[in-house]
């Protein structure tokens, strides 16, 4: 869903932005991103904003992030306005085209790999633009959210976060059979993240580059493979044992592998 910002707290950004000149020519869209869009943002917390035009930005003060394209950065600036921090980044339409070019059905179906496939930038732009505030371009930011959603990038990024979730799972056993408990609650407890992850992913609630938001993600979206309830106690190691910590180890691969019958991948 693409909703026009309002009752956010974001009344009266796209003013501001026009005052200090940080609108480029040729503007397709504004839109505020991340967890201010999801109505997570803390007192004095971070407002992130993707800006889409045809032209550069041409502006002072811009940090360059690297991507994959042509042109390849994307230039950000960072302010402070009314005590609140402001991160505002310029994407090119054709850099916008490009990043979806790589996260096509055929790519996917091709063997592709999320690895080596997006930049951090890339990546973290498809994640945020799948559940944009608009401040203006509202039309432009549903057509992009309905390609985003229409591509394989939940494909991508829930079988990278599946992979990620099996390596852990076999070096937890493999460090059980070392006697080397210590190290197999690390890894068990690192399965489950990234089963949690795909599980998410799957549903098209992306955010796996942001462990610390993993508990409020899952809260929010509920799938009903896993209750809350039942990957909190998982997750404070309610039931573990330091007397018998590989039953805790053991407990958790077999629910990760459960778990991983549940995520589709489409």
């Amino acid at each position: 869903m693409v909703t026009p910002a309002g009752s956010a707290g974001l009344t009266g950004c796209l003013e501001e932005m026009d005052r200090r000149g940080l609108i480029p020519d040729g503007c397709l869209a504004v839109c505020c991103v991340g967890p201010a869009a999801r109505g997570w943002a803390d007192e004095g917390g971070t407002y992130d904003f993707h800006v889409v035009s045809t032209g550069p930005w041409t502006g002072e003060g811009a940090r360059a992030l690297p991507v994959g394209l042509d042109p390849a950065e994307v230039p950000s600036v960072a302010l402070s306005v009314a005590g609140r921090r402001w991160e505002i980044t310029y994407w090119l339409e054709g850099q916008v085209r490009q990043v979806l070019a790589k996260v096509t059905r055929e790519r996917f179906e091709g063997g592709g790999s999320a690895v080596g496939v997006l930049t951090d930038a890339e990546e973290l732009f498809l994640e945020r633009m799948s559940s944009p505030l608009a401040l203006s371009g509202t039309e432009w930011a549903k057509e992009c959210k309905r390609q985003i959603d229409g591509s394989a990038f939940r494909a991508f990024v829930t079988t990278r976060s599946l992979a990620a979730a099996d390596r852990a799972i076999e070096d937890a056993g493999r460090r059980l059979a070392a006697r080397d408990v210590p190290s197999a609650v690390l890894a068990a407890r690192s399965a489950l993240g990234h089963t949690v992850d795909a599980l998410l992913e799957s549903e098209s609630d992306f955010g796996s580059r942001a462990p610390r938001r993993r508990t409020r993600r899952l809260r929010e979206t509920r799938p009903r493979a896993l209750p809350f309830a039942e990957y909190w106690a998982m997750e404070t190691m309610r039931s573990y044992d330091p007397a018998r910590p590989e039953e805790w180890v053991t407990t958790v691969v077999q629910r990760c592998r459960d778990l991983a019958f549940e995520v589709e991948i489409s």
